[in-house]
């Protein structure tokens, strides 16, 4: 056993990664399962997007805001900073994982989850204000697609913060196990991914409001 394997043994990181061995990887298993479920919830935005596609007309608006009224891109860009913030400190969480640096694990998902609180306040204050204006869901089919984004992205990023706080009880109580180390993989892949999603909800829902 390496003095990495041995050290990582010491203060349970006993499923770390290893740069020797070619065994069968159980944890490269599971993620291949759940790059499957991104692919199937891939579908779902794309299907999402294609009906806003076709519903961004004024015509689809039936009299009400378009998406030069509902759109704030500099409000937008501030979410944008905050979305990839988070990221950025759950890709330092990595490093330490790496690392077999629980502290340095705990630190960044701790950072990782209370930047994706800030983003759900922010898109909740957004939403509000839309609300207060008249701009609701039910009031044209264009408003619908609109929302139906917003909020299912929403929904991701508030599944990724419940995820993070569960991580970090079980990395401080459990260490750096096989099952422990595979959930903080797939969770880096769905944080990342709703960080994609939101760059194409930038551009087509809240740039494209400065073009229109």
């Amino acid at each position: 056993m390496s003095t990495f394997a041995a050290k990582a043994s010491d203060t349970k990181t006993d499923a770390l990664w290893c740069p020797t061995g070619h065994s069968h990887d159980g944890i490269a298993t599971r993620t291949l399962g759940f790059w499957l479920y991104m692919l199937s919830d891939a579908m779902i935005f794309t299907a999402l997007f294609a009906a806003y596609v076709v519903l961004d007309h004024t015509f689809n608006a039936a009299g009400g805001p378009t998406i030069g009224d509902v759109s704030h891109p500099l409000y937008a860009y501030g979410e944008t900073v905050l979305i990839f913030s988070s990221v950025l400190a759950y890709g330092f969480a990595m490093m330490a994982l790496k690392r077999g640096n629980q502290t340095g694990v705990i630190a960044g998902i701790g950072a990782a989850l209370l930047i994706g609180v800030l983003f759900l306040f922010a898109d909740a204050h957004e939403i509000a204000l839309l609300f207060s204006q008249g701009a609701t869901p039910e009031r044209s089919g264009f408003l619908s697609a609109f929302f139906a984004l917003v909020f299912y992205h929403a929904l991701h990023v508030v599944v990724g913060v419940f995820w993070m706080l569960i991580m970090l009880v079980q990395v401080a109580y459990a260490g750096f196990t096989d099952k422990v180390v595979y959930r903080l993989l797939n969770l880096r892949l769905f944080w990342h991914f709703q960080a994609v999603i939101w760059v194409f909800m930038f551009t087509f829902l809240y740039l494209r409001g400065l073009i229109v």
